[in-house]
C-alpha cells in the first residue's frame, strides 16, 4: 500500500465552489479523488506530449464494402504490429464495422498509427482513448 501525504489547498471561493460542483456531478467520494483525477490526466497529457509510453484504444467505424480497405487497413496493422496488442473486429450490419485496437507504446507511435487509420477512404470515424503505460 502506497504512502498517504497531506497538504493544505489555498483556493478562492468560486473556484472551489465550482470544483465542489464538478465533484458533485461525477460523483466523486471526496476532494481527494477528484485531485488525483486531476494530477494524473495532466502527468498523462505530459507524457503524451514528451513521447512517453502509453496505453489505449483506438474505435474505428468503417465501411468494409469500399474497394480496397479492409487490405489497407491490414496493412497497415502489420506495420506497428509491435505497437497493436489485440484487435477486434465487430459487423454492425451489412456495410459496416467496428473495431476496437488495443495500443500499446511511445505516444508518437500510436498517434501515427491512428493517423494512419483514419485518413484511409471508407473509414468513417477513428477515436483514440489514452491512458497512462503503468
Amino acid at each position: 500500500m502506497s504512502e498517504l501525504y497531506r497538504f493544505g489547498v489555498s483556493l478562492e471561493k468560486t473556484l472551489l465552489d465550482a470544483f465542489d460542483r464538478h465533484i458533485g456531478e461525477q460523483h466523486y467520494k471526496s476532494r481527494s479523488e477528484a485531485l488525483r483525477d486531476l494530477i494524473r490526466e495532466e502527468l498523462l497529457k505530459k507524457q503524451w506530449v514528451e513521447g512517453g509510453d502509453v496505453a489505449g484504444a483506438l474505435v474505428m467505424t468503417y465501411d468494409h464494402h469500399k474497394r480496397e480497405l479492409v487490405g489497407q487497413l491490414l496493412d497497415v496493422q502489420h506495420d506497428f504490429q509491435e505497437t497493436i496488442i489485440s484487435t477486434q473486429h465487430i459487423h454492425l450490419d451489412h456495410h459496416h464495422c467496428l473495431e476496437i485496437i488495443a495500443v500499446k507504446g511511445t505516444a508518437g507511435e500510436v498517434e501515427k498509427l491512428a493517423t494512419q487509420l483514419k485518413v484511409l477512404g471508407g473509414v468513417k470515424h477513428l477515436s483514440l482513448s489514452i491512458s497512462t503505460a503503468g
